[in-house]
C-alpha cells in the first residue's frame, strides 16, 4: 500500500513539472543527498542507540500515510469519525466498525513502546502536578504562540480545515496537553494513549490534503507536509523549551525529575509515529537536536502572524486579571523581544518592567525560596489561574473536545 500511495504523489507532481516539483520528487524519492541535508542525527544519541543515519527530513509516516489516503478518497473518514467518537480512555477497545486494515494498524500501534518505563512515567506525571504553574504558563504562553513563529507550523495549521475555526484548533492543541500532563495519562485509566493515535490520523489525512491546497503550495517548501523533522521541531518547541526554561527560571527540579519529564515526551513522540532513532535519549542530545532543527528556522510568517493575533485574542477575551499590555510583555519575556517584534506585538514599557521584576519574585516565593511576597503576587497569581482554567477547559466552557480526522482544507475566502 506505501508503494502504491507513493506512486500517486509522484503522478501528481508529474502533471505539474516546475521547478518546485522537480524538486519536490526528488525528496518524495529520496533522491536529496547529504549535500542537501540539513537535519542529519546522529543515532547514536537516541533512545534506540543506532540507526539507518536517514535524514528525517526526508521520512513522513509510512505505516499510516497510505491508510488515511485511501480512506479519504474511499469516503470513508466521516464513518470512521463516528465509530471513534466514544473511543477515549486507554483501557477502551478498539471501536467496532472501523475498516478492518485502519482496525489491524490501531491494534499494533495503541500501545506504549517496550522501553517505556511506568516508574518514570508515574514521576513525570507527579512532576506535571508539582510544577502545574509552569508548565500551564510556558505551554500556552510560550510554546502556543512559539508554534506561530515555526514557518511551517504556521503554514500548515493555517491552510488546513483546523485553521478557519481557531478557537476549536486550539481546544485540540489543549486536549493533546492536557491528556499528556494528567497523572493517569499511560495507564489503563488515562486518555493520552488514544489522544496521540487519533492526532497520528490527523496528521496522516493531513498529509495527504494539504497539497492539494493551492494556498499552501504557495509557501510550501516540501512535497508533504509533516515530516518526522517536522514533528520533531514541535516536540523541541513544547518539552524542550519548556525544561530549557524552567532550568533558566531557577526553578528546583530534580535530576530524576528532569528524566522524568523527558521520558513522558519520549514515548509521546514516539506514539506519534516518529522512529525510535530520532527520539532524543538525553535533554543534551535533544538541546543539541533543538539547536539544529528548530532555533535556525524561526521565522514571521503572514499565517503566523495572523495566528499569534487570534490566539492572543482568544486568551485576552478570559478575565485573566491583567491588561493585553501586560500579556504581551509576558510573550516577548518567555520567547524574546526578537519574537515579539516579528509579531509585532505593541511595547508596554510599564508592564514590561514589572514582569521582569515580578515574576522571578513570583517564583521565589512560590518555591519558599524567598519569605518575600512580591507586591504583584495576587495579580500574578490570578493570572496564572485563569491560564490554567483555560488549559484545563481545553480552551472552551466543556472539557469534551473530540478530534476528528479532517476532509478537507481551510475554505477559501
Amino acid at each position: 500500500m506505501a508503494a502504491i500511495w507513493l506512486s500517486r504523489e509522484v503522478g501528481k507532481l508529474m502533471n505539474n513539472p516546475n521547478r518546485r516539483s522537480i524538486l519536490s520528487l526528488g525528496v518524495a524519492l529520496g533522491l536529496v543527498g547529504a549535500a542537501g541535508s540539513t537535519k542529519a542525527w546522529a543515532a547514536a544519541d537516541s533512545v534506540a542507540g543506532s540507526g539507518t543515519g536517514a535524514d528525517p527530513e526526508y521520512i513522513w509516516d509510512s505505516a499510516t500515510d497510505p491508510l488515511m489516503a485511501s480512506l479519504l478518497e474511499n469516503g470513508q473518514v466521516p464513518a470512521v469519525n463516528a465509530a471513534m467518537a466514544g473511543w477515549v480512555n486507554n483501557s477502551d477497545a478498539l471501536p467496532s466498525g472501523l475498516p478492518a486494515d485502519l482496525a489491524a494498524h490501531l491494534g499494533k500501534v495503541n500501545k506504549l513502546p517496550s522501553w517505556a518505563d511506568p516508574v518514570k512515567l508515574a514521576r513525570a506525571a507527579d512532576f506535571n502536578r508539582r510544577k502545574d504553574t509552569y508548565l500551564f504558563m510556558l505551554y500556552g504562553l510560550g510554546s502556543g504562540i512559539m508554534s506561530t513563529v515555526i514557518p511551517r507550523e504556521a503554514r500548515s495549521v493555517y491552510w488546513s480545515f483546523g485553521g478557519a475555526d481557531m478557537k476549536d484548533r486550539a481546544a485540540k492543541t489543549f486536549t493533546f496537553g492536557y491528556d499528556l500532563s494528567q497523572r493517569d495519562a499511560f495507564k489503563p485509566t488515562g486518555q493520552f494513549i488514544v489522544t496521540a493515535n487519533k492526532t497520528r490520523l490527523v496528521h496522516g489525512a493531513v498529509r495527504h490534503l494539504l497539497p492539494q491546497s493551492p494556498h499552501w503550495k504557495a509557501g510550501a517548501d516540501q512535497a508533504i507536509p509533516i515530516s518526522v523533522a517536522d514533528i520533531l521541531v514541535t516536540f523541541h518547541s513544547l518539552g524542550t523549551y519548556v525544561h530549557r526554561k524552567m532550568l533558566d527560571w531557577k526553578i528546583p527540579m530534580s535530576a530524576a525529575d528532569q528524566e522524568a519529564f523527558l521520558h513522558s515526551w519520549q514515548v509521546a513522540i514516539h506514539l506519534l509515529g516518529v522512529p525510535d532513532e530520532f527520539i532524543p535519549k538525553t535533554w543534551a542530545a535533544a538541546e543539541a537536536q533543538s539547536a539544529q532543527v528548530l532555533t535556525p528556522i524561526l521565522a514571521p510568517t503572514p499565517e503566523g502572524l495572523d495566528l499569534a493575533e487570534v490566539l492572543l485574542g482568544l486568551t485576552a477575551e478570559i478575565d485573566l486579571g491583567v491588561t493585553r499590555g501586560f500579556l504581551n510583555e509576558f510573550v516577548r519575556y518567555a520567547l524574546s523581544d526578537e519574537v515579539g517584534d516579528w509579531l509585532k506585538l505593541p511595547r508596554d514599557y510599564a508592564a514590561a518592567a514589572l514582569v521582569r521584576t515580578a515574576w522571578p519574585a513570583f517564583i521565589l516565593f512560590r518555591e519558599g525560596l524567598s519569605p518575600v511576597m512580591p507586591g504583584a503576587f495576587y495579580m500574578l497569581d490570578q493570572f496564572v489561574r485563569a491560564l490554567a482554567m483555560l488549559f484545563l477547559n481545553k480552551g472552551t466552557s466543556s472539557t469534551t473536545t473530540p478530534i476528528t480526522i479532517p476532509t478537507g482544507n481551510r475554505p477559501a475566502g
